[in-house]
């Protein structure tokens, strides 16, 4: 182990004793080459994986060692939904297997039914719009738009403005990596109002409550300090004067009057100047995605949301997320090896402090590895393969969940 510092090894050791009692016996071995394999100890309370990594020359110095995997005794739905209530804040979970009539809940009604701000998960709306024009003859993916209006974050904000892009690019940067001038190129482009018809042909259960959809830029200079007067006419406008307001107030509600900073460290009118939806508006929504999103799916299964170990459980795996301060939000399209076809969707909402974005992804995880390994069909407890939680290459260093901040955008 002379890869990992003994006082880091220690330290790890540690936290794995505090987490899931102490070890009791050795678990499965699997070598996956002559320099690499995995190994399973078994605590009180889980079993834990190790991906170990040997130098090719002797004498065997182990110069990777990664967690790959906590699988907790006797976990059920019930227990993680339980969890993800305790959680500070508000939260909402719905969990359904699609079937051709429709959803099959796996949860109460009232755990699903919240109206939650979900960041960036609008997109999934915009998405499904450009799905829906494709196939009716209006556009098509390979479709070239000129790249603007811009905003914050990702890749395409450094692009030179009105620079030619395919919506298909346009709606995979968007998905995949949450990229804020994708989606607002593409939501423009479409047009604000058949994206907020897409909300209604969904089945959103409040959509006075949703409507109209926000840009990013819009959402961000709303929340600015400077624009407070325009906040108060958006809280307590109809759907009508909140158009009226986008349009008449359209010169102060871009990317170019905003002070990111202000808003990229504490929860700001998470309340208001968001996108609303709840986890069963989700799931109606990836319902809708998987029997009418043709080349749709096939975007939203670039980035899986989760680590790759554990997306390799699904034949298919579909994912939109949102996360800002005071938000998190994730919803995934799942189909299992057996065919079965699935959807997860949760939110988490405090408008007092940052979320434990960790916290919630090892809780959603651990939901879809109990869904892996055939929780809908039995009551007792399923106790999946251990989940991967850190697949880095190098040497191991702590993870506070199975993915990083980016793939759950």
């Amino acid at each position: 182990l002379d890869a990992v510092p003994l006082a880091q090894w220690r330290a790890i050791a540690g936290e794995l004793r505090t987490q899931h009692g102490r070890p009791v016996a050795l678990g499965a071995v699997r070598m996956e080459s002559d320099t690499t394999g995995q190994v399973e100890i078994r605590y009180r309370h889980a079993t834990v994986g190790f991906s170990l990594v040997v130098a090719p020359q002797g004498p065997g110095k182990v110069i990777g060692l990664h967690i790959v995997g906590v699988a907790t005794a006797g976990d059920t739905l019930d227990k993680v939904a339980s969890e993800l209530r305790a959680l500070p804040g508000r939260t909402a979970m719905a969990i359904a297997r699609l079937r051709d009539g429709g959803p099959q809940w796996l949860l109460p009604a009232s755990a699903g039914d919240a109206s939650m701000a979900v960041g960036s998960s609008y997109k999934l709306y915009i998405l499904a719009e450009l799905a829906r024009a494709v196939a009716a003859g209006e556009r098509q993916w390979s479709d070239v738009v000129p790249l603007g209006p811009k905003s914050f974050s990702g890749r395409l904000l450094g692009w030179p403005d009105g620079a030619p892009i395919t919506v298909h690019s346009l709606a995979t940067a968007m998905i995949s990596e949450s990229d804020n001038s994708a989606s607002d190129t593409l939501m423009l482009a479409l047009g604000r109002y058949r994206v907020d018809a897409m909300v209604f042909e969904t089945g959103h259960a409040m959509p006075d409550r949703a409507l109209p959809l926000l840009t990013s830029a819009e959402a961000f200079a709303l929340k600015m300090p400077g624009n407070a007067d325009l906040l108060a006419l958006w809280r307590g406008g109809s759907n009508k004067a909140r158009h009226a307001l986008l349009r008449d107030a359209a010169g102060r509600l871009g990317a170019q009057r905003v002070d990111i900073g202000t808003v990229a460290e504490t929860p700001s009118a998470i309340d208001s100047a968001e996108w609303f939806a709840s986890p069963r508006d989700m799931i109606a929504l990836m319902h809708w995605l998987r029997h009418h999103g043709g080349d749709a799916l096939s975007i939203m299964a670039v980035n899986p949301g989760i680590a790759p170990a554990d997306a390799k459980r699904w034949r298919y795996i579909g994912y939109k997320g949102g996360s800002e301060p005071g938000v998190m939000a994730m919803s995934f399209l799942v189909q299992r090896q057996d065919g079965a076809w699935f959807s997860v969707s949760a939110a988490w909402n405090d408008p007092k402090a940052r979320l434990d974005e960790g916290r919630f992804v090892a809780l959603m995880t651990r939901t879809l590895n109990l869904l892996a390994a055939g929780a809908d069909y039995q009551d007792e407890s399923v106790s999946p393969k251990p989940t991967e939680r850190n697949s880095g290459t190098g040497p191991f260093h702590p993870s506070s969940g199975p993915s990083s901040a980016s793939n759950r955008r």
